[in-house]
């Protein structure tokens, strides 16, 4: 391997007047996006709360000052009803050019110094699988449940009522869901409320498109897979009036009482640490702010 003292090599946190030579080194590391795609990218994980202590967007590493690599890492405060269950960080958009590979290392153990904090790597690309074994990632995701929801017609005990996510639902809800709606919805995502007389369901899906035509939802936070399937129809309904008729959820196996079909080994997601995330929460990770697949 290399030795650091052959070149000026140095890792450190990215900063904001980092973005544009970060979004054109992205480029070269992912092609089938643009420049564009990844200064928003960018924006959108800055308007992004992090917890205090951790790095905002992640790290770069530098020859000199020409930046060689780099990794995006959220950081964020996971709740789940009225407790919080850690702090998550999702992982992705890693990329050294090759010949600064023997350096890689460097930037995911600065990522991974962040102790006891569940890490997720919701987009791998296959090639990467064996490495996120060899990093300690188990997965936790099986494969995608494509669904089409709106088949499932509501019925007045399971009718609910669509709120926009710039509106405040008047059954009871938690504020931290209002913040994954409303944060969601800044960052180009379809969000919404399913609004009972006993309590409202956040919804957020982020659109994917096949063959450039964006007929795709992929559900990117609900409350439970239980709450989607309970709205499925209310919630079909919505996604197609807005030309996404199909809905795509991360899944073990076929979803009881949800029309569609499953894929076993489709996209399939990891983590590393202490809290095994659960399906249907995707929330601030790449795939949320800013549609990363």
């Amino acid at each position: 391997m290399l030795s650091l003292s052959d070149r000026n090599i140095r890792v450190r946190q990215i900063h904001h007047r980092d973005f544009d030579r970060l979004a054109t080194f992205l480029c070269r590391g992912f092609r089938s996006r643009t420049r564009e795609f990844w200064l928003q990218a960018l924006v959108n994980i800055e308007a992004h709360q992090t917890p205090n202590g951790f790095p905002r967007f992640g790290y770069i590493l530098e020859d000199a000052d020409t930046i060689v690599g780099a990794i995006l890492a959220i950081f964020s405060m996971v709740k789940e009803g009225t407790s919080t269950s850690g702090i998550r960080c999702s992982v992705s958009s890693w990329y050294v050019e090759p010949s600064f590979r023997p350096y890689a290392g460097l930037l995911v153990s600065k990522v991974f110094a962040h102790k006891g904090v569940t890490y997720v790597n919701v987009t791998a690309a296959p090639f990467t699988w064996p490495i996120l074994a060899a990093q300690g990632y188990t997965q936790y995701s099986q494969g995608i449940f494509l669904s089409l929801p709106v088949l499932h017609y509501p019925s007045e005990r399971v009718h609910a009522t669509i709120v926009d996510a710039a509106s405040d639902p008047v059954a009871p809800f938690s504020s931290f869901e209002r913040d994954i709606v409303r944060d969601h919805a800044a960052a180009g995502c379809v969000s919404f409320w399913c609004s009972t007389p006993e309590r409202a369901y956040p919804f957020v899906f982020r659109s994917r498109s096949a063959k450039l035509v964006p007929i795709f939802a992929q559900l990117i936070y609900c409350t439970s897979i239980d709450a989607f399937v309970r709205f499925a129809g209310s919630i079909g309904a919505h996604l197609l009036r807005r030309g996404r008729p199909f809905a795509i959820i991360d899944a073990d196996g076929p979803i009881p009482g949800l029309a569609g079909k499953f894929f076993a080994g489709k996209e399939p997601k990891f983590y590393r640490g202490p809290h095994r995330p659960r399906l249907g929460d995707l929330a601030y990770t790449e795939s949320g702010l800013f549609g990363a697949s």
